[in-house]
């Protein structure tokens, strides 16, 4: 009886410390970052994350440095000194996170303004349009459908041999996992490259975590769709705009523990986020502030 009481405690220990698991697929994500200059095309890998109860979509460059990230910040405890590391972590270009929640493929889009982590949820579904036409992606039989999304006309191309029904950024309720999918005019493009399974998955990123204890994210606001555009409208106008006011309260001396001017450290940072801004102004939904603005 007593070897009984054993196995039992051991099989709900290890239930209960079971980790996740998920399903990680790359996509390649080619796009037009300026819209004022449609050529020029930039590559970034993407990655959609699929558990029993739900996907993430993301850069994956937000979770592939987390092991560099750990180890850097790690040293600087066990030394007891600031370091810079700005230099030797890459600053990801898509900071939203799209969850969708099986099966009702609910779907949440979250994005950093600054110290705040906003949210906001997105019903609307896609009207597909599926198609006849057949190819071969990748590795992957696929079938054509189309739909109008975000002031665009998309083309998609899914399969079944995948047991999925998502797909890469809002992309969902196709018949199967969307390989690839691109607007007529190719402002954006994402195929899938690959995939695999990760063991003890943890859907939150060590760098998600660590700007939690910095503060950044701290305060977690959910609106409505309207509401998060003006936000951001008002963001992209005046990115520091909101903590302008602490800013100023900065004395000009103030250095950092390694001796960096904290004022001086602030303007590179302001005026790197207005540059990266203008930089990528070409939205994948660009209809979203003309239809807010159209509400008012």
């Amino acid at each position: 009886m007593k070897n009984i009481f054993s196995i039992l405690f051991i099989v709900v220990f290890a239930i209960a410390n079971a980790q996740e698991t998920a399903n990680r697929f790359f996509y390649e994500l080619t796009y037009a970052p300026n819209k004022d200059s449609l050529e020029k095309k930039n590559k970034e890998m993407m990655i959609l994350d699929i558990t029993k109860d739900k996907s993430i979509y993301r850069d994956y460059l937000a979770v592939s440095q987390d092991s560099i990230l750990k180890v850097e910040v790690e040293a600087m405890q066990k030394a007891g000194a600031f370091k810079d590391i700005s230099k030797s972590i890459k600053q990801p270009k898509f900071s939203h996170i799209i969850t969708k929640t099986y099966p009702a493929m609910d779907v949440s889009y979250t994005d950093y303004i600054l110290q705040d982590k906003v949210s906001y949820k997105d019903e609307k579904p896609f009207e597909w349009k599926i198609l006849g036409d057949k190819a071969k992606i990748g590795e992957y039989n696929a079938q054509k459908a189309t739909a109008t999304f975000g002031g665009r006309n998309w083309i998609a191309w899914f399969t079944t041999d995948v047991p999925f029904q998502d797909g890469p950024y809002k992309f969902r309720g196709l018949p199967g996992l969307i390989v690839k999918v691109e607007d007529d005019a190719k402002n954006y493009s994402w195929e899938l490259k690959g995939n695999k399974k990760i063991a003890d998955y943890n859907p939150e990123s060590y760098s998600e975590k660590l700007m939690k204890q910095f503060g950044q994210g701290k305060n977690n606001l959910e609106v409505s769709r309207d509401k998060f555009e003006t936000m951001y409208a008002a963001y992209k106008k005046d990115p520091f705009g909101s903590i302008r006011s602490q800013l100023a309260m900065i004395p000009a001396d103030a250095k950092m523990p390694d001796g960096t001017s904290m004022s001086q450290m602030m303007r590179d940072a302001e005026d790197k986020l207005k540059k990266h801004l203008k930089e990528n102004s070409n939205a994948i939904e660009i209809n979203a502030v003309t239809d807010t603005k159209k509400k008012k």
